[in-house]
């Protein structure tokens, strides 16, 4: 098998195939940098939950086309993690209870509400491919909507990114020079839902949140620099999507879950081999004697 058998003939042969780069391509682009964002703002596992809590609205978007219709799946997705985002900081503000516990009994809410949507009028299989995707099922409506998606993420990115990151690192900052701190974390948990909603497109509602928290993750143990890491994840990301594709082919697997495990390895190698992974750690290069 020549090398252009292995990387280039599956893309160059089958248009499912290509279709499905360039939606990997365009969700490592958006969902990297704003994974960065969630873990430097130590919400990881919220965008788990928000992944999760955009169920529902699937559901009820799948009920009403009466098909697997991504854009009325996608809208339903995107009003409810929007909703189950705005109620959890609500609830979080007015009672005791801690945003994480807020958002984690919202979305257990949302996805035991989902799965019960779908099970009413859907087969196992409608299931399976609303909460594991079907990346190489991608149409050009749907390439389109994740294109779109991923534009308008990178240029809210750049017309925020300066208070953003004054609310990562320095709230109290932010507020005391009259920044709106609310307004710039309701736009953000907005792209946050958006890159959800184009990821479950390809990767299902189980799975969306992987190809943005694991780059993330790597970028992290690579970089110390904002930007250098938004380049990072969103290149690891990307590669992932690539590498991922070609593996699935190849071997006859899944294409979702293999590109999320790509990404795994990519994190797993970082852990051991980063600037700040164990290797370093535990091998420390030798100072310079004078």
């Amino acid at each position: 098998m020549t090398a252009y058998d292995l990387f280039l003939a599956p893309f160059a042969d089958y248009g499912f195939m290509r279709r499905a780069l360039v939606a990997c391509l365009c969700l490592g682009l958006g969902s990297g940098p704003i994974g960065v964002f969630l873990m430097l703002r130590r919400m990881s596992l919220m965008g788990d939950a928000m992944s999760h809590a955009v169920l529902p609205g699937a559901a009820i978007g799948y009920l009403v086309a009466g098909s697997l219709s991504l854009t009325a799946m996608g809208l339903g997705g995107l009003i409810a993690g929007l909703s189950v985002a705005l109620l959890s900081g609500a609830v979080s503000r007015m009672t005791v209870l801690q945003e994480d516990a807020s958002f984690a009994s919202f979305y257990l809410a949302s996805l035991a509400l989902g799965v019960l949507i779908v099970s009413l009028r859907g087969s196992n299989i409608d299931l399976l491919h609303v909460l594991f995707g079907t990346i190489l099922a991608i149409d050009a409506p749907a390439l389109y909507l994740i294109g779109a998606i991923t534009s308008l993420t990178l240029v809210i990115l750049a017309f925020i990114y300066r208070p953003l990151v004054a609310e990562c690192f320095d709230p109290g900052f932010l507020r005391a020079v009259g920044g709106r701190g609310p307004v710039y974390h309701v736009l953000f948990l907005l792209l946050v839902v958006l890159n959800l909603v184009a990821s479950f497109q390809a990767l299902g509602t189980l799975m969306a949140v992987g190809l943005m928290m694991l780059p993330a993750a790597v970028a992290q143990l690579w970089s110390r620099s904002l930007p250098v890491m938004m380049a990072i994840a969103a290149a690891s990301a990307a590669a992932s999507g690539y590498l991922g594709l070609i593996a699935s082919y190849h071997l006859e697997l899944a294409s979702g879950p293999t590109i999320i495990m790509t990404a795994a390895i990519f994190y797993g190698f970082s852990i051991f081999f980063a600037p700040s992974g164990l290797a370093r750690r535990f091998f420390p290069r030798p100072h310079l004697k004078g």
